[in-house]
């Protein structure tokens, strides 16, 4: 709904002009947690507006190839297709999608005003955050070319596609060892690199990690670059194209010792004998039909540096929550997670709630969409008593300025 508000021109004359998009709820973010809650407020008659953003409108779900785990769909669906269906019906019910990033927010007074990255604004009676989270990427030389393309985040989504394949995984936490003992289901090898001399994750996790034949531990290791199978295509022969060259750990008690194991170094697409400089590449990685082949490593103590062969690459270094926008507006803890109320979605302020992985850091699940149900549910009776007193002031306002407008008119009458 948009709202009019008068004001006096420096000619003096009365103008009515538009002063701002008035809504009664706004969804920040799309995703499962944003469509969802939409779904729940647009069924209860409120018609919510969602900002879905301008590049990434769907979450992390767009990026995903079959999702398996999601009930419903006993053979997979794409992970574009999961969102498009979620977003129509939200539309279905009355939902509206504006494909607009959100830059900064105002919550201190009544109704909230959401600002957009085109200068626009909302002004809404509540707000529901479901701006969810990224992954924290290694930024590193072909990761992003190759994502999707053997660089995953996800090891229960992609683990599947690398059955008898090399795997490397990097990461230091519960969920990198985690993830590494899950991929031994499908891996040929499992390597976690760990660029410090100890893990940050519980010790029975480390204990599992270093008695499961398949993992290799590499302590104060970190991974530099990663390559495709063609990159290398020269260097291969036959199933041995480039053996593991890094610091293994090996377990001492409760003390990882490190042992290092003769490198090799690649030149253009020759192999070459090992050498102390390690590998130098030549070659620019061509990833339009290409996956990953190989991940280049080093060693953070001594600088030496090797290779790993690896067609899967799994990313588990941790999640960057999407709330810089509200950064100030709202709680949030030290890693700018929103903070709520107990099991529920009620923010630090009065009309604003979270819902999604921007609230949730351990499960980061799709399914986990039963939040936003909760935060649809659970906004409806305060949302009710917030618009019914909103809409009394409004009414207020409005009959002050058609009051201002008739009594500038009688004005002009007399005149």
């Amino acid at each position: 709904m948009s709202l009019f508000a008068h004001r006096w021109t420096r000619s003096g004359q009365l103008a009515i002009v538009r002063d701002m998009t008035e809504l009664s709820t706004i969804i920040i973010g799309s995703g499962p947690a944003g469509y969802t809650t939409a779904i729940y407020l647009a069924r209860a008659g409120y018609r919510p507006t969602i900002l879905a953003g301008e590049l990434t409108p769907g979450g992390q779900l767009v990026n995903t190839t079959t999702v398996e785990n999601y009930p419903g769909f006993p053979d997979g669906i794409l992970g574009p297709e999961l969102m498009d269906r979620m977003r129509d019906q939200a539309e279905s019910f009355g939902a509206s999608i504006e494909y607009l990033d959100v830059t900064s927010v105002d919550f201190s007074s009544s109704p909230k005003t959401v600002t957009c990255s085109n200068g626009s604004q909302y002004h809404a009676d509540a707000v529901i955050i479901t701006t969810g989270s990224q992954y924290r990427k290694l930024g590193i030389p072909g990761e992003t070319e190759y994502s999707g393309h053997g660089v995953s985040y996800c090891a229960t989504c992609d683990g599947f596609f690398f059955r008898d394949k090399p795997i490397v995984v990097v990461g230091g936490g519960d969920s990198a060892l985690e993830e590494a003992l899950f991929l031994t289901r499908f891996g040929s090898s499992v390597p976690v690199l760990h660029r410090r001399d100890q893990f940050r994750a519980s010790k029975i996790m480390v204990e599992r990690v270093l008695n499961n034949p398949k993992i290799t531990v590499k302590m104060n290791t970190g991974a530099t670059a990663i390559r495709g199978q063609k990159n290398a295509a020269g260097a291969q022969t036959g199933a041995d194209a480039v053996t593991a060259a890094a610091p293994a750990a090996q377990n001492t008690g409760n003390l990882l010792s490190l042992k290092t194991t003769p490198m090799l170094n690649v030149s253009g697409s020759a192999l070459n004998a090992p050498s102390s400089t390690g590998i130098s590449l030549s070659a620019k990685a061509e990833t339009a039909d290409d996956s990953a082949g190989f991940v280049d490593i080093r060693d953070t103590v001594t600088g030496e540096t090797g290779t790993l062969p690896a067609e899967g690459i799994f990313v588990a270094i941790g999640h960057e929550p999407a709330t810089r926008f509200a950064k100030g507006s709202v709680d949030m803890d030290d890693d700018g997670y929103i903070l709520v109320s107990g099991a529920g979605t009620h923010t630090s302020m009065p009309g604003v709630f979270a819902a999604g992985d921007c609230v949730d850091r351990v499960y980061r699940q799709a399914i986990s969409a039963g939040m936003p149900r909760r935060a649809g549910r659970t906004i409806l009776p305060g949302l009710t008593a917030l618009i019914q007193q909103h809409s009394s002031t409004r009414r207020r306002n409005q009959t002050s300025s058609q009051t201002m407008i008739l009594l500038h008119r009688r004005v002009e009458l007399h005149k």
